[in-house]
């Protein structure tokens, strides 16, 4: 039965199990999403954080007022949308939710896969350093050379820093401006080794990259190995977590089930089994994280 035929009984019992389920899930916040030490923002603030996360993700160009409307456009749509399709009140505003979460979770994934890729081609990247030094060039020289020789993914970064270094000279501003530019731990640990090795000279420079790149590769295969087999675990939880769901839409498309949500036993139901979720599959998250490199010279 639709809203609008139900009075404002059904509204306000719809409102209050949407009110319920965002109240259930800004208590359990705290433990669902815990603050990350070393995670490196420009500012303290949510907008900061946002920053980051988009920097990450290598979308630089991608403005936080821009996200912010593209998630709030996609939520808004997504709940139109389903409501179209169910008139169910407390359905709609959980797939709304889902859909203002939806690009989070894109920029989270794509951060991810760049950082994944990255730890592979970072010892190529090393091994290319240490084959500059050798060969005799300066340090920045040797650096610069990794905008034209070094692995494709790292490329662009270190052309800017060739550009920025040709324009200024300074070594310190630039190598910092590429630090931020990568926003890597295993890149934090590569430049300041460069740093020191200008600032204060060192004839081991070439043993250590090399002791870095063994240690990389070493470091990159047992994770891969790790995270595929925790691929099959979360995968089979994501189907899990996500089937109950797909039958409830498919239940609400019939109208003697949206008659029997759109009661407030049905909304308590629905904003219960939502909280249930979220924080199982949270849970999940949360016990099979494969712990990540921090970066302590941000």
């Amino acid at each position: 039965m639709n809203l609008a035929i139900a009075g404002p009984s059904a509204w306000g019992a719809a409102l209050a199990g949407l009110a319920l389920g965002v109240g259930i899930v800004l208590v359990f916040a705290p433990l669902m999403w815990p603050a990350r030490v070393g995670r490196v923002a420009r500012s303290t603030g949510a907008l900061g954080g946002v920053e980051t996360r988009l920097r990450h993700a290598g979308l630089e160009r991608v403005s936080v007022a821009a996200f912010a409307v593209a998630s709030i456009l996609l939520g808004v749509v997504f709940g139109a949308v389903t409501f179209a399709l169910t008139p169910i009140a407390v359905i709609a505003g959980a797939v709304a939710l889902v859909g203002l979460i939806v690009p989070s979770a894109v920029v989270r994934q794509r951060s991810r896969a760049r950082r994944t890729a990255a730890r592979i081609v970072w010892p190529d990247v090393v091994d290319h350093l240490v084959s500059a030094v050798r060969s005799g060039l300066a340090l920045p020289d040797s650096v610069m050379t990794l905008a034209h020789a070094g692995p494709v993914a790292t490329r662009p970064a270190f052309a800017r820093f060739e550009a920025e270094y040709r324009a200024t000279g300074n070594f310190a501003l630039c190598i910092t401006q590429l630090k931020d530019a990568l926003a890597d731990p295993v890149a934090d640990r590569i430049v300041e080794t460069l740093r020191m090795s200008r600032e204060v000279g060192g004839s081991e420079l070439t043993l250590v990259l090399r002791n870095l790149a063994t240690y990389l590769r070493q470091e990159a295969a047992i994770r891969s190995e790790v995270e595929a087999r925790q691929s099959w675990v979360v995968n089979a939880a994501r189907l899990g977590v996500a089937a109950p769901w797909i039958v409830l839409l498919l239940l609400a498309t019939r109208p003697e089930a949206a008659a029997a949500y759109n009661t407030t036993a049905g909304a308590v139901l629905i904003v219960a089994g939502l909280g249930v979720t979220v924080v199982a599959y949270r849970l999940m998250l949360a016990l099979g994280r494969i712990p990540e490199e921090s970066r302590w010279f941000a």
